[in-house]
């Protein structure tokens, strides 16, 4: 029995109701990547059957979600910034929360400007990318400790065409000697290593490393800001982002590094997310 692209949709959609935040755009999403077309094509053509073959490998991919693996692994990518870039398990997924640290630095670096800039933990090179892409004079340096993730971040670099990005195995400052930037930015990890979030939802399919920091998640945080003064020219801007709980924590641990002007700026759900402070 055919299916048309619409009965799909609805079936999965209910089978995802309770399991998934975003039913409807996840089915659609794996839907396209099945089909390979575009989200917008499925709503153009939703009396369109399927093949049998077609139905079979989007059922598989379905069932996959529904055993809790995240769309960006099932389907190999994740959008940030408006930038396609390409996710494994080797990084963390890019979030849209994360997009607010980038905000907040483009504020902070003119355009034009040939800052240099370090992307400590780059991961799958998210953030690194998207300052890239919009203050193209700029060079930026994006360090991992994981060879497996600075391999993906390249390639994303080389994906999106962008040739202002130095990648360099690094953990956290160790290779970055005789180094010194207008701007360091990180998203490290944060979360404390018994937070029950780790056996729940999208995290459970994501490496511990990129996550996890400590009895308190502060650990890393706590060695970025004691250590980026050493490495920032007077006036540049360290940016981090954090738990929703540890704004005070790390406003605090900026201000006994010497950093002035420091300031937490809320995410799009309105949680405490990012730390901003200025080397005098």
């Amino acid at each position: 029995m055919t299916t048309t692209i619409q009965q799909l949709i609805t079936q999965s959609i209910t089978k995802l109701s309770g399991l998934s935040d975003s039913a409807r755009l996840d089915t659609e999403l794996l839907l396209a990547y099945a089909l390979q077309q575009s989200r917008t094509w499925l709503h153009t053509w939703p009396e369109k059957e399927l093949t049998t073959e077609q139905q079979q490998h989007f059922v598989e991919l379905l069932s996959r979600r529904i055993n809790g693996e995240p769309i960006a692994h099932i389907i190999g990518e994740q959008e940030f910034w408006s930038l396609k870039l390409k996710v494994t398990a080797n990084t963390l997924i890019p979030r849209a929360d994360t997009e607010r640290l980038v905000e907040l630095a483009l504020e902070r670096v003119p355009e034009q400007s040939f800052w240099n800039i370090a992307d400590l933990g780059t991961g799958s090179g998210a953030i690194a990318l998207a300052i890239a892409k919009e203050r193209p004079a700029v060079e930026i340096i994006a360090t991992d400790k994981s060879m497996k993730a600075l391999t993906v971040a390249q390639e994303n670099a080389q994906l999106n065409q962008f040739g202002n990005i130095r990648f360099v195995r690094s953990v956290w400052f160790d290779n970055l000697h005789n180094h010194v930037f207008d701007m360091i930015v990180s998203n490290p990890p944060y979360i404390a290593e018994d937070d029950p979030h780790l056996s729940q939802g999208d995290v459970r399919f994501e490496p511990d490393t990129a996550l996890t920091a400590g009895a308190a998640g502060l650990d890393d945080l706590s060695l970025l800001i004691n250590n980026a003064p050493d490495y920032l020219k007077p006036g540049g801007w360290l940016l981090l982002e954090h738990g929703y709980n540890q704004a005070e924590a790390v406003i605090t641990l900026m201000q006994q590094a010497g950093f002035t002007h420091c300031e937490d700026f809320n995410d799009y759900a309105d949680n405490p997310r990012v730390a901003v402070g200025q080397l005098q």
